[in-house]
């Protein structure tokens, strides 16, 4: 006789489906509502992490170089992720590496970098650690907003640094 998952866990396992297969879709260098952020393509040998904003049904968020919103976990104190293991894979971290570029109206000053305890570098803005979220199929896609998971609430960021606490 075959078992199916328990409709409660269905979301969860399809969460995690998602982040282990790289999630997303999307077209590198898009965002929502009419592809106003492009994003420049990365140096060959460069791991460049790009930041611009792009306009969600929350209004102007911050978003990462594919167009995905970029999140805040509240659990996080300063600019030290909290977000490790299972967290990490549903709410994968902004990774950076030498270069970072900036776009529609990201302050380059509010970013900076975090080194992580398993040795990778996060992208920060305005002090917070980035992450972007499994559940969100396309860019501009906000479905992570106010969840609270792993300990804490997670939101969007606008491009001034502070969190979108509505949703």
């Amino acid at each position: 006789m075959r078992r199916l998952l328990p409709l409660t866990l269905a979301p969860a396992a399809l969460a995690l489906i998602i982040a282990g297969c790289g999630g997303g879709g999307s077209q590198p260098g898009t965002a929502s509502s009419g592809g106003a952020y492009r994003a420049p393509k990365p140096a060959a040998g460069q791991a460049a992490a790009t930041v611009g904003t792009a306009r969600t049904s929350l209004g102007n968020v911050l978003v990462d170089a594919q167009g995905r919103s970029v999140y805040l976990f509240e659990k996080d104190k300063g600019d030290m992720s909290t977000c490790y293991g299972s967290c990490a894979s549903i709410w994968p971290p902004v990774a950076t590496g030498a270069k970072v570029k900036v776009a529609g109206g990201v302050e380059a000053a509010r970013l900076g970098s975090t080194r992580r305890t398993d040795g990778k570098t996060e992208l920060t803005y305005g002090g917070h650690p980035l992450y972007t979220y499994a559940g969100d199929a396309k860019a501009g896609d906000v479905k992570g907003q106010g969840l609270n998971q792993f300990g804490a609430e997670w939101y969007v960021l606008a491009p001034s640094g502070n969190k979108i606490d509505n949703g």
